[in-house]
This record gives C-alpha cells, sequence and structure tokens, in this order.
C-alpha cells in the first residue's frame, strides 16, 4: 500500500509576526507589497505566511484582502502562542526594549534594579538582557510604527513576562483589538 504523505501545516514565527503587523497596520493598507514593506519581509514571506495563518484558522481573505479572524487570534495570542514561540534570552546586549521595558506597559510597571529586556540591535541605545525577537526584522520594523512596536513588546510580555505583566499586556491587547 503507498504511503501517504503526513505535511502538516505549521506556523512559523514569521507568520505570526505579520499577524501582529496585520493588526497593527490597519488602517494603512493590507496589500501584499503594503505588508512587506511595513513588516520588512518578503513578498514571498509574506504570502507564505498569510497561507500558513489561513490554514491555521487565523485569517481569511475578504475580498482579496488578509483579515484576522479576531476570536481565535486572541484565543492563540492568549493561550498557544507563547508556547509556539517561546522567549529566548541572551546576554547583556545594547537594543530596543521590549516587553515591560517598552510602550504602553512601561508606564504602569516601574523598573526593577534588574537590567530590561531588549531585542539585540545596533540602533538600541539601551543596555539589558537580550530577548530575541520573534523574527529577526522586528526591531527594525517596530523602530519605523509605534503600533507595530507596542504589539511585539506586549506579546513579549505575554511570552516572557511575569504574571502581572502578563494580565497588563491581555488587557492592552483586548483594547487595541
Amino acid at each position: 500500500m503507498p504511503r501517504l504523505p503526513n505535511r502538516q501545516p505549521v506556523l512559523k514565527p514569521q507568520d505570526f509576526y505579520l499577524l501582529l503587523a496585520l493588526a497593527a497596520c490597519r488602517d494603512q493598507g493590507t496589500t501584499y507589497p503594503e505588508l512587506a514593506a511595513f513588516s520588512g519581509l518578503s513578498m514571498s514571506e509574506v504570502h507564505g505566511a498569510l497561507k500558513r495563518a489561513e490554514a491555521a484558522r487565523l485569517l481569511i481573505f475578504d475580498i482579496k484582502r488578509p483579515r484576522i479572524l479576531l476570536p481565535a487570534f486572541k484565543e492563540f495570542l492568549f493561550h498557544g502562542a507563547k508556547y509556539a514561540f517561546p522567549a529566548t534570552r541572551g546576554s547583556m546586549v545594547a537594543g530596543v526594549p521590549t516587553a515591560h521595558a517598552a510602550a504602553p506597559l512601561s508606564a504602569h510597571i516601574s523598573p526593577s534594579a534588574d537590567p530590561p529586556p531588549v531585542w539585540p540591535s545596533i540602533a538600541g541605545t539601551t543596555r539589558g538582557m537580550a530577548l530575541l525577537p520573534l523574527y529577526p526584522s522586528a526591531p527594525a520594523a517596530a523602530l519605523r510604527s509605534t503600533a507595530l512596536y507596542e504589539n511585539l513588546a506586549l506579546f513579549d510580555a505575554i511570552r516572557a513576562g511575569n504574571a502581572r505583566e502578563r494580565t497588563l499586556a491581555k488587557r492592552f491587547f483586548e483594547e487595541r483589538l
């Protein structure tokens, strides 16, 4: 009997990164070229990411434009993404603040004696503990868009933060979405 292929669709970090970017650029258009420019991904990466997200039922195409399915996206964001894309920490580096060290959480959580979490980046001016970004192009794209930066920082708080930081991040996401 011939063996059937067992190809399972698997979300990649760039897929979820693109969903966070799509959530951040609601009013800026959602064509493939616009998403590629906004996120710093190539057109082929955008196409593949959207197809995998559609297969995972996190988005649909409405009149040929990608649209996030909010109930499924929120469920995955709040309960599954931190397990699918666990936080990877590193040593002291210069970088861009993230998680509780970045807006909007930094206004609600007072700084501690511990070094802040940062994405390693040449453009960063803050010295802290490295927290690898969800995708390598995330820090550069985040510096171009405040909304994307905040979405990525809130996600980092969900995947790497303590209970208080996760609760605040979820509340902020509920308000945004």
